[in-house]
C-alpha cells in the first residue's frame, strides 16, 4: 500500500513518514479503502471488506465507490481536494464513523483518496453522536429562521418524507424538474406538501442562490392581484406610495417564483400572466416603462384544471405554459406505508422545538392507518401534536388510545371492521373481529407474534392458542 501516496509531498510529509504511519491507522481502524481519481477502488483491506459483507474484496477493485458504498462522500473528498475528518456514514443497518483523506501528486493534483473506518459501533460513543444531533438541530432551526428572513428555502429533497413507490416517484420527478429550468406544475390535495416540494426543487437547482418567492392566490384579494405580481409605479392611484414598489416578479428575478393555488387566479390576471411569462417582461400598474424579468415558476394547485378549461374557468394557453413538468403528490390515505418514517419525523420535530420526550408505538401507528386523512400530512402533524399535548403518558409515549382520543369524529373515516348494512349473529361478528385484530397486530408487528401480543393486550400463548384456530 506505499506506492498509494507515492510523490505525495503537499504539506510537507516525506514518503518515509507516510509509510510508516499508514500501517498504524489501517491497524487501528475498523477497515480502510483508496480510490482513484475517478473515484474507482484501487484497494481495500479485508477489515473493510468483512464489515460491507464481501465475500471477495478483490472483485470490486476497479468498480465505481458508490456502487458498493452508496452513501459514499469519497467523490466529494476528490472534488475539492479538501480532507473530511470525522463523518457518521450510514450502510445498510450500521452506522459508521470514517476519515477521509485525498492524496496529491508532485503538482498538487488529485491523484485519488483513502478513507478509514474509525468506529463501526457507535455504542462508545452515544453522548458524542447525541451532542452532534442537537447541534444539527440547532443548526437547522437557525436556517429555517434566516430563510425567513431572506426570500430563500427551508426545505430540500430530504424533507419530502417517504419511501413507498408513490413517493420515490414524486422525488424522481423532482429531481428531473430540478436539473431543467423549465416551469412546473405541482398538482395535489390540500396538506399533501405541494410547497415543501417546490422550495426542494428550487434549493436542488442551478437557481438555489436566487430567491424563492412564494405568493398564494387564494390569501390575496382580487384587487389587488395585479399590484402583487407587477408592482406599483410611484402615485399610479390615490394613496399610492410615491416610491415604487416591486411586485413578485421583480423580488422573484433570478430565482424562482410560486404560484400557489395557482387554479384561483382570475381570468383577468391569467391573461397579463401568460404574456409575462411569454415575452419575459412586465409593466408595473400606473407605467409605461416595460422591466425584463428572468423567474421560473413553479405553480401548485389542489384544483382539476383541466375541469376548470373545459367549464371556461381556466385558459388552455397558461395551462399548456405552466404544465411543461407535471408532477402530481399522492394524498396520505394511498401511501399510508410512509406513516411510519412521517410520524417519526414530525414527532422528532414537534419534540425539538418544544423540548419534550416523545415516542409512537407500532399500535398508534396502527391506529393512524385506520383514518382516511382528508387533510394529509398536514392533518397528521395536527394529531400527534394534539396527542403529545393531551396524553397522560409521562413519557410522551403515544400509543393506539391516545391516538383514538384525538383522531376528528369527522370529516374523516374511520374504516369499520365491517359493511354496516350486514347483519350478521353476534358470535360471528365478534369472531371475524378478532381475526382482523389479530391480522392488524401482526401486520403492525411486521409478523413478530410476541410483538404483536403485546399490541393485543393478550399473552403470546393466547395469541397461539388463537392462531391456532384460525388455521
Amino acid at each position: 500500500m506505499t506506492n498509494i501516496f507515492a510523490n505525495n509531498n503537499k504539506n510537507g510529509l516525506t514518503d518515509n513518514l507516510i509509510d510508516a504511519l499508514f500501517p498504524i491507522f489501517e491497524q487501528a481502524s475498523a477497515g480502510a479503502i483508496a480510490v482513484d481519481r475517478d473515484a474507482r477502488i484501487t484497494w481495500i483491506n479485508t477489515s473493510y471488506s468483512t464489515l460491507l459483507g464481501l465475500t471477495d474484496g478483490k472483485a470490486v477493485i476497479g468498480r465505481d465507490v458508490r456502487g458498493v458504498i452508496p452513501h459514499t462522500r469519497m467523490p466529494e473528498v476528490l472534488a475539492s481536494g479538501q480532507p473530511l475528518l470525522l463523518d457518521i456514514m450510514e450502510y445498510k443497518a450500521q452506522q459508521l464513523v470514517v476519515s477521509r483523506l485525498p492524496f496529491f501528486d508532485d503538482q498538487g493534483a488529485v491523484l485519488g483518496a483513502i478513507a478509514f473506518v474509525l468506529y463501526d459501533d457507535l455504542q462508545p460513543l452515544t453522548p458524542l453522536v447525541s451532542k452532534y444531533r442537537r447541534l444539527h438541530q440547532d443548526l437547522v432551526a437557525a436556517r429555517k429562521a434566516l430563510a425567513k428572513k431572506s426570500r430563500g428555502t427551508r426545505y430540500r429533497m430530504g424533507d419530502f418524507i417517504g419511501a413507498s413507490p408513490q413517493v420515490l416517484e414524486v422525488k424522481r420527478r423532482a429531481r428531473i424538474a430540478a436539473g431543467r429550468d423549465m416551469p412546473v406544475l405541482v398538482l395535489g390535495e390540500t396538506g399533501t406538501g405541494k410547497e415543501v416540494l417546490a422550495q426542494a426543487i428550487h434549493a436542488a437547482s442551478l437557481r438555489a442562490e436566487r430567491p424563492f418567492v412564494g405568493v398564494n392566490l387564494a390569501a390575496i384579494p382580487e384587487n389587488l392581484l395585479e399590484a402583487e405580481f407587477f408592482g406599483v409605479a410611484p402615485g399610479a392611484y390615490t394613496g399610492a406610495d410615491r416610491r415604487p414598489r416591486e411586485g413578485k416578479f421583480q423580488l422573484a428575478n433570478g430565482g424562482t417564483l410560486f404560484l400557489d393555488e395557482v387554479g384561483d387566479m382570475p381570468l383577468t390576471l391569467q391573461a397579463k400572466l401568460l404574456r409575462a411569462l411569454q415575452e419575459g417582461e412586465i409593466e408595473p400598474l400606473g407605467s409605461n416603462k416595460i422591466v425584463p424579468v428572468d423567474v421560473r415558476v413553479i405553480a401548485a394547485t389542489s384544483r382539476n384544471l383541466e375541469e376548470m378549461i373545459a367549464t371556461g374557468g381556466f385558459r388552455s394557453d397558461l395551462y399548456y405554459r405552466l404544465n411543461v413538468v407535471e408532477i402530481p403528490i399522492p394524498p396520505l390515505r394511498v401511501r399510508l406505508p410512509d406513516l411510519g418514517v412521517l410520524c417519526e419525523a414530525i414527532m422528532e420535530d414537534l419534540c425539538a422545538s418544544t423540548g419534550a420526550r416523545g415516542e409512537i408505538t407500532d399500535g398508534a401507528i396502527a391506529a393512524l392507518g385506520s383514518y382516511d386523512w382528508p387533510g394529509n400530512v398536514r392533518e397528521l402533524r395536527n394529531v400527534l401534536e394534539r396527542a403529545l399535548t393531551m396524553g397522560e403518558d409521562p413519557g410522551g409515549v403515544l400509543d393506539a388510545d391516545a391516538i383514538f382520543r384525538v383522531l376528528p369524529r369527522s370529516g374523516g373515516r374511520i374504516r369499520s371492521v365491517m359493511p354496516a348494512h350486514t347483519v350478521q349473529p353476534l358470535a360471528q361478528v365478534l369472531a371475524q373481529a378478532e381475526a382482523e385484530a389479530i391480522e392488524a397486530a401482526l401486520l403492525a408487528s411486521r409478523g413478530n407474534r410476541s410483538q404483536a401480543a403485546r399490541l393485543l393486550g393478550i399473552s403470546r400463548s393466547a395469541l397461539y392458542e388463537k392462531l391456532a384456530k384460525l388455521s
